[in-house]
Order: structure tokens, then sequence, then C-alpha cells
């Protein structure tokens, strides 16, 4: 990707362009939420490359027309939206394992592959200067990332068994994955319920403050019957219990993550799968919000297939997820499409903090690039979805196959520009937010 040379002033107006058509309606909502956000985005570089995707998509979008490695197929793949080195962690399947692989799927939608790359790819020219890495350092570790993807890619279109491609659990995983795992296992429902609840008169309830906000008897019944629709949307793997779904409890939140500023959001605390109170359930529901990518792709069979946006999110994760959360579904609140799915315990993300050695920065980037092959290659005509009725390992893997040795360079190339273009605009952006030249704050 070339990168323009736009002066400060000019990129400052066209980043106000973006987030107006990206925010502004949740900013005039929130302001407050937005002030959180950004201060939090104002700290680094990658702190602001992790909050906007909707730039980084409006500059891509001259690649609507196509590019490399994009055909009919590879151009409408399921993606994750917004895969950068942190969007990684841990979370307890349906199966009750303990996996490591890609979460938030906020952005998830249907699209070119190799955005999901390129993303990822500059991610690491960040992250790599932010350790002071060289140019060389920051190529080889982008050169990893895409020979693993492309590894594991042609393994599983050439039928690899499952065994010879297995998840990253507490068997298989190694170095900071592990770590991740293993931190997770230690972890217990009984601290998660310590830490937002208390027990009155015998049964469990929210404790006042730490954010929640009580609410007035009609938002109540209103999240209650958005509840109800919830239970609908569940797989019936996941009713096993009735007694499951008895709630105890319902607060009200406000989203001031770098992801969710301003989307008003709801904790219901739910019985357990047995009287026990140790075992009891935290669920959120939440506004689900419109994909950056989704203003970049103008398919109507594609934006059409989706109720809205909680259906869109849920029934992305669904399918680019093995063995998702069995609490996930989606329901609609105020006329808003909204996911609802479990506070789990079992999340941990992964800790860039101390990973600082260059070998071990490589090994950890080369096992993510094959969890994004493997979550491309789970999202197609296996996962009970009919939007991407082809195997989209085959389709990648074909693509790829036309033109092996441009890959990791088509990666290489973008990592350092967009790298670079990620940096200036983070100083750009501050300089907006500090002077009050955001609109609205």
């Amino acid at each position: 990707m070339s990168v323009p040379q736009l002066n400060d002033e000019h990129r400052g107006e066209e980043i106000l362009a973006v987030f107006d058509t990206a925010f502004g309606e949740l900013l005039a909502a929130d302001p407050a939420a937005f002030r959180v956000k950004f201060r939090k985005m104002a700290a680094s570089a990658f702190a602001f490359y992790r909050g906007t995707a909707c730039l980084f998509y409006h500059d891509l979008d001259e690649e609507k027309r196509g590019g490399p490695y994009l055909d009919e197929r590879t151009s409408r793949v399921w993606i994750h939206g917004d895969l950068h080195a942190e969007n990684f962690g841990t979370y307890l399947d349906a199966n009750g394992r303990l996996i490591f692989n890609v979460n938030d799927f906020d952005e998830a939608y249907v699209g070119p592959f190799t955005w999901d790359l390129k993303r990822f790819a500059a991610s690491v020219a960040l992250i790599g200067y932010a350790k002071a890495l060289a140019d060389e350092q920051i190529t080889e570790l982008v050169e990893v990332y895409a020979g693993a993807y492309r590894e594991r890619i042609h393994a599983l279109a050439t039928g690899a068994k499952s065994d010879e491609v297995p998840p990253f659990t507490l068997d298989t995983a190694q170095g900071p994955l592990l770590d991740a795992l293993r931190d997770a296992r230690s972890l217990t429902r009984f601290g998660l319920l310590e830490s937002m609840t208390e027990i009155r008169d015998f049964e469990r309830r929210f404790a006042p403050g730490g954010g929640s906000i009580e609410l007035d008897a009609a938002t109540r019944y209103k999240v209650l019957a958005a509840f109800d629709g919830y239970l609908e949307t569940l797989p019936e793997a996941s009713l096993a219990r009735p007694d499951s779904y008895r709630v105890k409890d319902v607060v009200g939140r406000r989203g001031i993550g770098i992801g969710s500023a301003g989307l008003p959001s709801y904790n219901i605390l739910l019985e357990g799968h047995t009287d026990a109170l140790e075992n009891d359930v935290v669920i959120y529901i939440k506004q689900a919000q419109t994909p950056a990518v989704s203003r970049h792709i103008t398919d109507p069979a594609i934006r059409d297939y989706f109720q809205h946006e909680g259906h869109r999110t849920v029934i992305s994760q669904r399918a680019l997820q093995q063995h998702a959360d069995p609490w996930l579904g989606w329901t609609e609140l105020g006329g808003a499409g909204q996911l609802v799915a479990e506070i789990s315990p079992y999340a941990v993300d992964l800790d860039w903090g101390d990973i600082d050695d260059p070998e071990e920065i490589a090994g950890v980037v080369a096992d993510l690039g094959r969890a994004t092959a493997t979550m491309h290659a789970a999202a197609d005509d296996t996962s009970g979805e009919s939007l991407v009725p082809f195997s989209t390992e085959r389709a990648i893997d074909a693509a790829i196959a036309a033109d092996e040795d441009g890959f990791a360079g088509l990666l290489v190339d973008f990592a350092h520009s967009y790298g670079a273009r990620a940096r200036a605009d983070h100083q750009t952006f501050v300089d907006l937010f500090r002077n009050g030249r955001i609109p609205g704050l």
C-alpha cells in the first residue's frame, strides 16, 4: 500500500470526518465516555490504532475494487474485522476446554481475507517499534506471521487431520500462550462473583458502586423482556437446566473501554447450574455497534443476511470461533440490536508487556498466524451458515499459491507503510484532542 503524503492539517480534517461518521451519534449522546476512550487512545500509537478500525478501513477503501490475492471468493470471507496483536486470549469453550484463540468479534463481517492480515501486520510493526526493534526485525516478524498463516491454511486445505492442527490448549500451547492459559485456569467463578456481587438475605445480588447503575422499574422491565427474547436465540444444547435462566438481579453499565465507549449495557445475574451460590452466572447485554468494515462492503446480500448488529456479531462469532460461549446470543432493546454473552471468569488477554525477546516475539507471532488461519478456515460451508457457501481454506490456498513469492512481501510493505502512518496519525490525533479540535468534546 502506498501512503499518500498529506500535510498534518489535511490529514487532521480527514481523521475528524471519519470520526464523525463512526462515532458522531454515540459521542453526542455520551461525551464523557468518549473523553475516557480518547484519553486511552492518546496513550500510545498502538492504543490509537486499536481504537480506529474506522480510519484503517477508510484508508483501505481503494481496495474495494480488488487487489492481490483477491477474487470472487477470497473477497467475501468471514473476517474478524479488528485483527490486531492484542485481540487474542483465552476462553472456556462449550466443551469445557480452555482455549487460546482470537477474541472480541464486535467488528466481524464478510470481506477480503487480506484485510485481516494487513491489520494484524501493521499492529506488529507498531508493537515492534514500541519495543525498539529495527525495521529488519519487524520485517522478519511479519514474514514469520505470513509463513505460519500460509502453512496452516495449506494444511487445512489439503485435508490435514485435526490432531495435526490442534487448537491451542493447556496440552499444546507453549510460551506466553501457555502462560495465559495457566493464568486463566487459576481464575474462578467464585472470584468473579466476589468482585461484582454480595450476599443479601441469603441470596446473591449485585454490589452497589463499581460502575453499576441502579435501574428504574420501567427500564428493568424492558431489559427483562429483552432477556426473554435472547433465550429464544440460544442453541438447544445451552438450555439444559431451566433454573439456570432465573434472573436474580439486573444493573446498568456504561461502556467506557476503547471499543465500547458510549454503548449502553446491562449486567444480569442468573442462577447457576446448581442451587449453590458460587455457581451463579453473570451475563451482559450490550448494544452492538456497526462494524467499521461494513461501510466499505457494498454487497447487499451480505448486509441483508443479518437482522441487526447484535445478530451479526453472534452469527459471526459462532462461525469464526469453534465451540463458542454457550451463553452467546442476541436480542433487541430500544429498537437496537444487542449482543448477549457471559462475563467469563476464564478470559485472559495476551499480555505483550513482558514479551520482549525477538525470538520469543517471533514464536508468538507464528502461533497467532496459525490461529488466524484456523479462524478463517472455520467460517465457511461447514459453519452452518449459508453466507459463505464454499471452503475458505481452499479458496485462500489457491489464491496464495498463484503468487507464493509475493505474499509475505505484500504484508511486509503494508506493515511498514501503515505503521508509519498510524504513528503520524496518533500525533495528529493527540494535537487535535489536546487543542479542543474534536467536535462535541
